[in-house]
């Protein structure tokens, strides 16, 4: 059996590098890896992502579409024209059919979550955003310089509704993180339940999990391309 392609999905502003300590674990393994930058110039939309994973990725087989946060809009949407062997979400919005990435966040009460998370973490949940304590505090200094190039997302990749009726009819793993404080891990277990009928995979770490826990990430994934291999 051909070794699996990973294309791996990054999430909104970001960069492909944003993987590059999963990489290596992977490709040690004897797999493919891709880790493009997904385009994020004024007026891109989640259907241009799409396509771009769709024309890197049409002749790869097997193939393993994994997308971290907002990147599962565009992992969907190539997902619906590729038929992966498998999708892997990592602290993934999963939208509903006509739910615009803006509208996300209001229609799975993202903020509520947030802020029951904050007090029972015994946080101040009415402090100030700020990209240390919600994103970097897990992620070793050593892994930041992953981090370079990235910057705030188009405004246009929040507009344009889901397309598609439903999620893809392809396999599916949902990855969440137990300190997640964009996306708190009860939200996280709650929407994958409401809208794909999964209980996700819990890791330890951040919403950054690719950087501060490479290794764990590494091994669902991993274990998802042993699972492709045919028996005996």
């Amino acid at each position: 059996m051909a070794p699996t392609t990973f294309v791996l999905l990054h999430g909104a502003g970001g960069t492909g590098s944003s993987w590059n300590l999963v990489r290596p674990r992977l490709e040690a393994a004897g797999h493919r890896v891709l880790t493009p930058d997904l385009p994020n110039r004024p007026g891109a939309t989640v259907s241009d992502q799409a396509a771009a994973v769709v024309d890197l990725a049409r002749d790869a087989a097997p193939l393993v579409l994994v997308a971290q946060s907002m990147g599962s809009y565009a992992a969907a949407l190539a997902a619906d024209r590729l038929a992966p062997a498998h999708l892997v979400l990592l602290d993934a919005m999963v939208p509903a059919p006509g739910e615009s990435a803006g509208a996300w966040w209001d229609a799975v009460g993202q903020g509520e979550a947030v802020r029951a998370a904050e007090v029972a973490a015994g946080r101040d949940p009415d402090a100030a955003f700020d990209l240390e304590r919600v994103f970097l505090h897990d992620v070793p200094p050593a892994a930041r310089v992953h981090l370079e190039g990235e910057g705030e997302p188009a405004g246009s990749l929040f507009e344009a509704p889901f397309p598609l009726r439903g999620w893809p009819d392809v396999p599916t793993t949902v990855v969440s993180t137990r300190d997640d404080r964009l996306f708190p891990l009860a939200l996280q277990q709650r929407v994958a339940r409401e809208r794909l009928g999964l209980e996700p995979v819990v890791l330890p770490g951040g919403h950054l999990a690719a950087l501060s826990h490479p290794a764990e990430v590494a091994e669902v994934l991993l274990h998802v391309a042993d699972g492709l291999r045919p028996a005996g």
